[in-house]
């Protein structure tokens, strides 16, 4: 390895983190390719469909709390590489389910399995990367969630289009398991450890994460990590942002499927386009809140305001997609939509880091806990509603809604500069 891949070698890890990120969201969400062949073959209603879809979140809600636990108190070197090959493992096990309760029980297990994934992520980034890089990296590693839909529509549809459903879930399931070896060989919970990082960039590191170079082990405040005014809007808001995720990542390929009349390869190929609007939001979001962390120091600005105002708008595109039929304008507010409802991802991260530094892990095991349970509803409302009213209307009107209390929450309650001290001693 050169000098120049040494003295940056916190990028690298930042690399693997968009990978395994990119590899979790695919394997999450190939379920929603096949939906028909599901429903022809084991004549699942939408209702049904939607309680094997939610199956994930109740088990993602058990272990995301506790998996930042884990995460801080054994270090995502373990736990991390662990979870992958759990997930990996659950999703070939897709491929021999044989009815509605198989595939309950291994969607269930998918959850908790991906429950470590967020807070390994958050407390990676927070030990890795100082303070004005951390929205950017957090943006590479989170604009893998919009791409694994580019990467993985086409991917999946053609998969289960000439090679069937079963051979499809096999298929994507080993990915996890490599880079769990490989992260395991080049990654290191603390950097001082790690024998890629070069001096200078140890000395970054350390300067501005003092703490990581000779971690104290202390208890976890959980008062002050559930009763934090910042993090309790943050959580407000990430729910919404979840059960906008959980819908777009389950349910889109349905709604082009059943309101445009595509076939899946079709669907496939037009899903990558509101995706790639999503990736470049998002990416410029992580972008835009460093830029205005560095330039005023206040994360009210940089977190709180990028949040707030990138959801109004996601909200008043999909009330307009709600209202649309046509194709065209369909994809255009829907991509708009996706886009600005992204875009907030690495604030809601930073947040954490920024209130919670110290055990940034379990801080977003609470935050990552909010989108599991948006995970559990966002497939059973939308499932229920399109039962009902035989169109996707709805269950983007009532996403909308949500979007819109986040959005009161946040300027309202969102300040994540105050008892900043106070988040620094007590955690």
């Amino acid at each position: 390895m050169d000098k120049a891949r040494i003295k940056h070698y916190r990028w690298v890890v930042a690399g693997l983190i968009f990978f395994i990120t990119l590899v979790n969201f695919v394997d999450r969400s190939a379920i929603s390719f096949v939906i028909d062949p599901l429903k022809r073959e084991f004549h699942f209603t939408d209702t049904q469909f939607g309680m094997i879809l939610s199956a994930f979140g109740l088990g993602y809600v058990l272990l995301t709390a506790l998996g930042g636990w884990l995460v801080d108190h054994y270090g995502s070197r373990i736990v991390w590489p662990l979870a992958a090959i759990g997930w990996s493992l659950c999703v070939g096990l897709l491929g021999f389910a044989g009815g509605f309760w198989g595939f309950i029980g291994l969607r269930f297990l998918l959850g908790v399995t991906e429950g470590p994934h967020f807070p390994a992520m958050t407390r990676s980034i927070s030990d890795w990367l100082p303070p004005m890089e951390r929205a950017r990296a957090l943006s590479l590693g989170l604009v893998a969630i919009p791409l694994s839909s580019v990467v993985g529509a086409p991917v999946c549809s053609y998969l289960v289009a000439d090679f069937g459903w079963r051979t499809m879930f096999v298929a994507i399931s080993a990915a996890g398991i490599v880079w769990a070896f490989v992260w395991y060989f080049l990654f290191r919970d603390k950097p001082a450890d790690c024998r890629f990082v070069g001096a200078e960039e140890r000395k970054l590191i350390a300067a501005t994460n003092p703490k990581v170079v000779e971690r104290v082990e202390s208890k976890v405040d959980w008062r002050f990590i559930l009763t934090h005014p910042a993090l309790i809007a943050n959580n407000i808001a990430y729910f919404a942002f979840g059960y906008m995720l959980f819908f777009a990542t389950l349910w889109l390929p349905g709604y082009f499927l059943s309101q445009h009349g595509l076939n899946l390869k079709s669907v496939g190929w037009y899903l990558t386009i509101p995706w790639l609007v999503s990736a470049v939001f998002l990416k410029a979001g992580g972008v835009l809140s460093d830029w205005l962390y560095r330039k005023t120091g206040s994360s009210r600005l940089a977190r709180a305001h990028v949040i707030w105002s990138s959801q109004l708008l996601a909200a008043v595109f999909f009330v307009l997609l709600s209202f649309t039929h046509t194709l065209g304008m369909s994809l255009l507010f829907l991509s708009l939509g996706l886009g600005f409802g992204m875009m907030p991802q690495p604030a809601f991260f930073s947040t954490n880091i920024d209130v919670a530094k110290e055990r940034a892990g379990s801080s977003q095991g609470i935050t990552s806990s909010c989108l599991s349970l948006a995970g559990i509803l966002a497939p059973l409302l939308t499932g229920w509603l399109v039962d009902l009213t035989g169109n996707y209307q709805g269950a983007f009107l009532l996403l909308a809604g949500f979007t819109v209390i986040a959005v009161v929450t946040v300027i309202l309650f969102h300040h994540p500069d105050r008892q900043f001290s106070q988040s620094r001693s007590a955690t």
